[in-house]
């Protein structure tokens, strides 16, 4: 593997992991959408800073384009608080609006200079490394690498100063406010903290992946657990493993890296949504499945119990014949009748006839009774 090829999964690991961080909340919170509007609206903020500075480098973009994020926000939930819409209808109004301004300043004004509609919405981490940090004579490394890395830092220590503010006042908003915590502004200070981010890692993978980054590694790490503090960490373990399997994949398909890594980062989240063990869709229909099971038995002694002793019993409590009184199919109802003999609640005797033990005669009276 070349030193170039190192650099870019590097890259690609700080800016997964940067933004699946704050990425937790936004989930918790169910503001996904929140985070596609922040990282479409900063670029307004981009775009005009940099007809002020004329330098694509220059640290007014990241100022201008965080201002952005947190003014979205604001308009947001300003058109929020008139009661005359709801928060994802401010949204879709608020964002469309910024970003066509800053496409349209781009088509018209920025023709001819590195800022395009393509390499924003799509980004190339691949040229990344390309652009070096030089101090004093020394190359540092791809500059988006430090930029990106200093990002990482800033929100492992906002989440480390703040985790009981952030963590209380995304569960429980009045509970923060009794406990003295003001909301509304952890709420600013953490999509101030969302907007730097996504500036930091718009230029190297574009607006795209950083919506994938910041929900696809949390939405999956919540499907696989409760916990706060493990979520956290599988969120940054599962961004780490898209981004290196990202990159794997674009190399061996010869395709965008960025592509690439929102589709490994998609496929984990499938993953996840299918094998979780509490949530995911297998458990769930297995989980069914069992209660179906465990259901039926109840209705097996029922009807065992409605027909004991009668002159039908011989006929009625026969196995075959639940197939024809309780329309189940000959294999479900075997099915059942051996997961209630397994559980002690019944006996077969000659003829496949089923007889209830004291055990299933008694569930069966407690089951009618409630």
């Amino acid at each position: 593997m070349s030193g170039l090829d190192f650099e870019i999964q590097l890259l690609a690991v700080v800016v997964s992991v940067a933004c699946a961080l704050p990425g937790v909340f936004l989930v918790l919170r169910r503001m996904a959408l929140l985070s596609d509007a922040i990282s479409h609206s900063i670029l307004l903020g981009i775009v005009l800073a940099f007809f002020w500075v004329q330098d694509l480098n220059s640290p007014i973009l990241i100022l201008a384009a965080a201002a952005t994020g947190l003014l979205m926000v604001a308009m947001v939930e300003a058109l929020h608080a008139t009661r005359r819409v709801k928060e994802d209808a401010a949204i879709a109004l608020v964002f469309p609006a910024l970003f066509s301004l800053a496409v349209l300043l781009i088509s018209r004004y920025a023709g001819n200079v590195h800022l395009d509609v393509d390499a924003v919405l799509l980004g190339e981490i691949a040229f990344a490394p390309f652009r070096r940090l030089e101090v004093a004579g020394h190359d540092l490394g791809p500059r988006s690498l430090w930029t990106m890395g200093g990002i990482l830092a800033l929100n492992l220590l906002f989440m480390l100063a703040f985790y009981k503010e952030l963590k209380v006042s995304t569960f429980d908003a009045g509970l923060a406010a009794a406990m003295g915590f003001s909301p509304v502004l952890i709420q600013y200070a953490f999509m101030g903290l969302v907007s730097v981010t996504a500036v930091g890692a718009f230029d190297a993978v574009g607006s795209i992946l950083v919506v994938a980054l910041m929900i696809a590694p949390p939405a999956s790490a919540r499907l696989l657990t409760d916990r706060l503090p493990l979520m956290i960490g599988l969120s940054a373990l599962l961004a780490a493993i898209s981004a290196i399997s990202g990159f794997w994949i674009a190399r061996g398909l010869d395709a965008s890296i960025a592509g690439s890594m929102a589709t490994a980062a998609g496929l984990v989240f499938l993953l996840s949504m299918l094998l979780a063990p509490d949530r995911g869709v297998v458990a769930s229909l297995l989980r069914r499945r069992r209660q179906k099971v465990s259901f039926a038995r109840l209705m097996l002694t029922i009807h065992l119990l409605n027909h004991e002793n009668s002159p039908a019993a011989p006929e009625e409590n026969r196995l075959g014949h639940l197939s024809v009184h309780l329309r189940w199919s000959p294999e479900f109802a075997r099915q059942v009748a051996d997961r209630a003999e397994r559980d002690g609640l019944l006996d077969r005797g000659e003829g496949d006839r089923l007889h209830l033990t004291p055990l299933g005669r008694e569930a069966a009276r407690h089951f009618m009774a409630r």
